[in-house]
Formats: C-alpha cells, structure tokens, sequence
C-alpha cells in the first residue's frame, strides 16, 4: 500500500528555513490524531503543548556527512559526475550513486561498468565493484572514506535545493557523529529552547543512531541495509514509558527502523525493547504491527514512496490521505528544509 499524489513544484523547499526568514523551529506542524481522525495546524514550537508528560521522544544522533564528491574525471565515459556516498557495508566496501551533472543539478546516472575507475579530488580513486541496485553501486575507495569525506566532500542535495549550503544547514541539534549520507530531518526543527520547554513539561528524550543513506527517491524502491544502535538505556526507558501508559514518539522515520528491529531483537520474544547494534533490513509497513513506537515526527515525503507505507503504519491509509490532501490544500512545503508532520496516537 502506497499514496500517489502530484506534488506541485512551489511546495518544493529549496531554502533552509532561515535563508527564508523563519527560525528552525518555526516551520509549519501538521498534526494528525489516530483515534479521532482529527486534524490540526500548528508550528512546530507548538509541540511542548501537544505532548504530554511521561511521554517519550526519541532522537537520532547520527551526523549528516558532507557525502557528495564531484569526480575529476571517470572510466564512465565523458560525463562530468558527482558521486554520493550512501554508506558503509559490513565488508568494508562502500555503496554509491553516481549522479550526472547537468548545470547546478544531478541527476541518476544509469550507466558503468564493474571495474570503472573514478578519479576523485586529492587524487582519491573509486573503483565500481558490482550494481547493487538500480541505481547503486558498490565501490572500494583507496582512502578511509569518512575523513576523505570531511575534507572534500559536501552535502547531498537534489534540484530543487538550487545552490549549495554549508553543512551546519543539515545537522540536527542531536547530532554527536557524522555518519548519514543525508541529514535525520525530522528532527531539524528543534532547537534548545523547545527541547529545554519539552523537559520542563515533563517529557524524557532519549538517544539511538541510524545512519542514513540516500534518500529512496525512486518511487515504490525498498530501504535497503542500514547500521544501527539501540543502546540499553534508551531501551530501557522505551520500555518503562510504554509500561506506565506514557507515550512513545519516534522523532523519524529512521527512529522507528531502529526502534522497530531492536523491538524484534529477541526471537520469540514479547516486543519489548532490547539493546541491540548491527545492519537494519527491517521495513515497517501497514502490515506488520508497530511494537516500539507510538507516534511519530516526520517530514512530508515523495508521492509513492517507501517512507509512505510506514507513515500508513501509524495513521492508516485513509488518515494519511487526508493528511496529504490538508497538507497540499494548505501549501505546505516538503523536503528536508520544509515543514513537519506528527502523527499522535
């Protein structure tokens, strides 16, 4: 199950909030409400007023990585290229998508061949392995890829984010270590002064790491293998809140994978929380239940794409769709420098 909608160019955030004139926590919060079907407009330092005490906010802090490289020159031919680094594998290799200059834009570049060699600034050379899918690539660089990334790389961004923006524009408040392809964004919008009035109200926050790839921006593509870590305080506290009738709210998507596998960690188990560390395949859809989370924070997504079965997990599609028409309806803006979704139980 899935949504299909035409989402209308001018709801494209191509600015960071701020470069438009509205603080980080200034963004616009639509709010939906699964028991009654209700639907709310706010902002997003409206949030403290939404939650409740004993709730429970889960953040990752995984940091956004400069994780776009524009190669020198290619074994692929004469196509000027920009590679993202998407992420580790477990065999130390790397996966990759090689993107097409076209002017200040990329876009999917479908051609290579196992064996090509790309040559990379400070003369770093990334050779094709094997496809991994349709439009990824598993490589090997000659150089520890993290530290070549900091110092050559910059952050992913798609056509509609019209010029570059330095990477402070891409990391979150919660941000500890630098490790995702592209920024955990649903949590962009907190800022210190909304997490201060979160504490006081009585709500806890507690922290795991997922790190991103890049984005499924294909429609109806599967997430693919992600690292992860639940450490056991914050599996602990997942556990007391859901215990004593408090709330858990998954602040992302990626939250939720998280939350969702180390819920799964123990076979056989009562779907409680258990720590748990390693590579994430698991896809929350509709279909399989929800044993960790209970609401979620999240940005407004792609018409038909991955992160939309596992928003229908928590609203259903009917709720969701509404959500989706209130949202176009209302000129929200999408993307990672647009406005935000909570959906309450």
């Amino acid at each position: 199950m899935t949504i299909d909608f035409t989402l209308p160019a001018e709801l494209e955030a191509h600015d960071p909030p701020e470069a438009r004139g509205t603080p980080r926590d200034g963004v616009r919060m639509l709010v939906s409400r699964g028991t009654t079907g209700q639907l709310s407009h706010h902002r997003f330092t409206d949030l403290p007023e939404l939650l409740l005490p004993g709730d429970l906010v889960v953040v990752n802090t995984s940091g956004t990585l400069p994780a776009a490289v524009r190669a020198v020159s290619t074994g692929t031919g004469a196509v000027p290229l920009t590679v993202h680094f998407s992420g580790p594998r477990p065999d130390g290799g790397w996966l990759v998508e090689l993107r097409a200059r076209r002017g200040p834009a990329t876009v999917p570049y479908p051609d290579g061949n196992p064996g090509d060699r790309v040559e990379l600034p400070g003369g770093a050379v990334l050779t094709l392995n094997e496809r991994v899918t349709g439009r990824l690539w598993h490589t090997r660089l000659a150089a520890a890829v993290v530290p070549y990334l900091l110092r050559h790389g910059v952050p992913i961004r798609y056509s509609y984010v019209q010029q570059d923006w330095p990477l402070a524009a891409y990391q979150t408040v919660f941000a500890t270590r630098p490790g995702s392809a592209e920024m955990p964004s649903a949590s962009r919008p907190f800022t210190p002064e909304v997490v201060t009035r979160l504490v006081s109200r009585g709500v806890t926050f507690a922290p795991l790491t997922l790190d991103t790839g890049v984005s499924s921006l294909e429609g109806d593509e599967e997430p693919y293998p992600e690292p992860f870590d639940v450490p056991p305080a914050t599996a602990r506290l997942v556990n007391l809140t859901r215990r004593t009738g408090g709330r858990v709210i998954a602040a992302g998507t990626t939250v939720v994978r998280a939350l969702e596998t180390a819920a799964r960690a123990e076979p056989g188990g009562d779907g409680m929380v258990a720590a748990a560390a390693g590579w994430t395949s698991h896809v929350v859809t509709p279909e399989v239940p929800l044993l960790a989370a209970d609401g979620l924070l999240t940005g407004l997504h792609e018409p038909r794409s991955s992160h939309l079965r596992m928003l229908a997990a928590f609203a259903g599609p009917g709720l969701l769709g509404r959500c989706y028409e209130a949202a176009i309806e209302q000129r929200y803006l999408w993307h990672e420098f647009g406005d935000v979704h909570l959906i309450l139980p």
